[in-house]
């Protein structure tokens, strides 16, 4: 893995609530977070006192490396939105400007807790489709901006095997959003829905409260 093409991006735990419909009694749950790269998830949750811990490619490096790569794709991100502005609602970010100082702002709570978390063990250096935990591990595993969005990249096979090591260290996932990078429903949901209940689970697509991307206000809710 080259940190050159990755975009750390990072989003708040307020996010994390609205993207995932978390309860106060989810939060409570013992939580695996998917995927997490420079989120604030990690670092606003362990002050709360609740317990996650956050797996990422990203993790192999320092937090200088990831601060410098954050700076290097900020303003290219940046000017993509500007370009894009009907590709996404602007509700709770009133332009490009203000949800970009709103990443920073997450990033930059994610790089303050990184070397205390790394220690901690709370940030893992981990990638799908093979997991280092033990089955059922985890209560919760909240999958974001990782499977189905990036469907141009990741094939089918890979998705079913990753939701499935996904479902043996966790007993409830969430993943969201269900489109692609370009705002399309991702080709996969139908098939792996219909993988997941012939094995016995129990997948559901519900609506939630976040809506970015247009058409992007939806996850997939799946229990064992």
């Amino acid at each position: 893995m080259n940190l050159e093409q990755v975009i750390p991006w990072g989003r708040t735990l307020a996010e994390y609530q609205l993207m995932f419909s978390l309860s106060a009694s989810d939060l409570g749950l013992k939580i695996l977070g998917c995927g997490d790269g420079p989120a604030s998830f990690n670092a606003e949750m362990t002050k709360q006192g609740h317990a996650v811990v956050s797996i990422d490619p990203i993790y192999q490096f320092s937090a200088a490396q990831i601060r410098q790569r954050v700076e290097d794709i900020y303003e290219p991100v940046i000017s993509q939105l500007r370009q894009n502005l009907d590709r996404y609602v602007w509700q709770n970010f009133r332009n490009p400007e203000e949800l970009g100082q709103a990443r920073l702002a997450a990033m930059e709570k994610f790089l303050l807790d990184y070397e205390t978390g790394k220690s901690a063990g709370r940030y893992q250096y981990q990638s799908l489709p093979s997991l280092e935990f033990l089955d059922r591990q985890f209560e919760l595993c909240l999958c974001s901006h990782l499977l189905f969005l990036y469907s141009e990249h990741l094939s089918l096979e890979f998705h079913l095997a990753s939701i499935l090591e996904l479902l043996r260290v966790a007993s409830e996932v969430r993943i969201f959003p269900l489109i692609k990078l370009n705002g399309e429903p991702s080709p996969y949901i139908e098939t792996v829905i219909q993988s997941l209940s012939n094995q016995g689970f129990n997948p559901q697509i519900q609506s939630v409260g976040y809506e970015f991307q247009k058409r992007g206000n939806q996850m997939l809710r799946i229990n064992s």
